[in-house]
């Protein structure tokens, strides 16, 4: 603990006195200030938004295609044809008018949408072996860096042909699986257990980022284009690359800018394991057989198949079956999620209460809230081929999808609780199970739906 205030007091007297020589620049002073300010501000803190905003950009390069997709392939749809040509958005019609749009099947627009799942789920293990070695601020930061450059380039790779753009997300897919492992992976690290579920809260800013896609992307195709979807969530991820290369660090140790005693209390809060750690050997055999981590595994397969349909075919349903137009499709199809943050952040404080106070077992806490997160989207999903009036399905979407976030503080929470010391190697191996979900949900939907006209017809309004 002495070497480590030693070196954040070296640290301190080396800047103060670069400062305080004559001849340096101004904007070295405005450096040292940028400095001072920060160290006010919590390093958690900061770790927190930079994996809320991480994931919430995350997830607007990973889902843009959702809804880019119903454009692209406009009219292909009789029943969007039918909308557009009452929609007021002449620019949109001009788009459709002008050929902007793809002939593509039901089949090719699920492998599309599959593809980066595929390859996500085939990277997470590699996620968590490089979080490893290189650590999470490179892997983390240029997974980022692939998957914005990809958004960026998809509007001229489906000029080409389907099959680039299948390449694209293949490509993007594989970048984005090393993301969670990596972040997995400095939690123990950082993050005390009596502050782990609130921590754990920030991956759901991917449900923000779900949520904002939809709409920002709904009001740029319905004002502008398609492809300027792209552009706008590629360049979102450029700019967060910066952010985190500036403001991210792997280790309380690392940190130029933390003070001592928050340096101390995470010392004092973390477990030994996780110091004892550094560099030490993975034990994948324990990993694969460990019965609590198929548990894990398995269960949260059903969560995410049922996420991914509200996530990829969520913005389909809005304009082909409840006949709303793109930008209405966007804020109904986003809300759920954007709200669905909110409710992880409820879930979360109150699973970290629970612990404090004992109420339950810390087991028994995440059983309760993974049983929350499976079991009533499950029935309430199940429920919505059945319903007619819109304003009651719309409701229990809403519910749906804001239930679903209790698993952060159930089976995603006990991730970090069953093993704080390899907490990025286990979500690895969780991840390449359950996430299969990711795109066996997708591509079964496109095999099962292969007539937009006739799944309408089924409905009864």
């Amino acid at each position: 603990m002495s070497n480590a205030n030693d070196s954040a007091k070296s640290r301190s007297t080396d800047v103060k006195y670069l400062v305080t020589q004559e001849g340096f620049s101004e904007e070295i002073q405005q450096s040292n200030l940028f400095h001072k300010f920060n160290a006010k501000v919590p390093a958690r803190f900061v770790l927190y938004f930079l994996s809320c905003s991480g994931f919430l950009v995350s997830f607007m390069m990973r889902n843009d295609i959702n809804i880019a997709l119903v454009a692209m392939t406009a009219k292909n749809s009789t029943r969007l044809t039918e909308i557009f040509q009452t929609n007021e958005s002449a620019t949109l019609s001009s788009a459709l008018a002008s050929g902007d749009t793809f002939d593509w099947s039901p089949t090719v627009k699920s492998v599309i949408g599959g593809s980066f799942f595929v390859c996500y789920v085939l990277s997470q293990v590699v996620g968590g072996v490089a979080a490893q070695h290189f650590g999470t601020k490179h892997v983390f930061g240029w997974s980022q860096f692939a998957t914005a450059f990809g958004s960026l380039c998809i509007p001229f790779a489906a000029d080409l042909h389907y099959s680039v753009v299948i390449a694209i997300r293949c490509i993007q897919g594989f970048a984005s699986g090393l993301t969670w492992p990596a972040m997995y992976a400095v939690v123990g690290y950082w993050i005390p257990l009596s502050e782990r579920s609130r921590f754990m809260s920030s991956f759901q800013g991917f449900s923000i980022g779900i949520g904002l896609t939809y709409v920002i992307c709904g009001f740029i195709i319905d004002n502008f284009s398609w492809r300027y979807a792209f552009f706008t969530t590629g360049s979102l991820g450029m700019l967060w690359c910066f952010l985190w290369y500036m403001l991210a660090y792997n280790t309380p140790h690392e940190h130029p800018r933390i003070t001592d005693e928050e340096l101390e209390y995470i010392e004092m809060n973390i477990g030994v394991e996780v110091k004892e750690s550094v560099g030490m050997k993975v034990p994948w055999k324990c990993i694969f057989t460990s019965l609590p981590v198929w548990a894990i595994s398995i269960t949260t397969f059903g969560r995410i198949w049922i996420h991914y349909v509200f996530i990829f075919y969520g913005p389909s349903f809005m304009t082909n079956i409840l006949k709303f137009p793109f930008q209405a499709n966007g804020f109904l199809s986003g809300m759920p999620f954007i709200c669905s943050y909110l409710s992880s952040v409820v879930f979360c404080c109150i699973a970290d209460k629970m612990v404090l106070k004992e109420v339950m077992s810390l087991t028994n806490i995440r059983k309760l809230f993974t049983a929350f997160s499976q079991i009533i989207p499950g029935i309430l999903i199940f429920s919505i081929g059945y319903i007619n009036n819109i304003v009651v399905l719309l409701i229990i979407w809403f519910i749906a999808v804001t239930y679903i976030t209790a698993s952060y503080a159930g089976a995603m929470a006990n991730i970090v609780d069953i093993a704080p010391n390899l907490a990025g190697q286990v979500l690895a191996f969780c991840q390449t199970i359950h996430m299969s979900a990711s795109f066996l949900s997708p591509l079964a939907g496109g095999f099962i739906v292969t007539s937009e006209v006739v799944v309408e017809r089924s409905l009864v309004y």
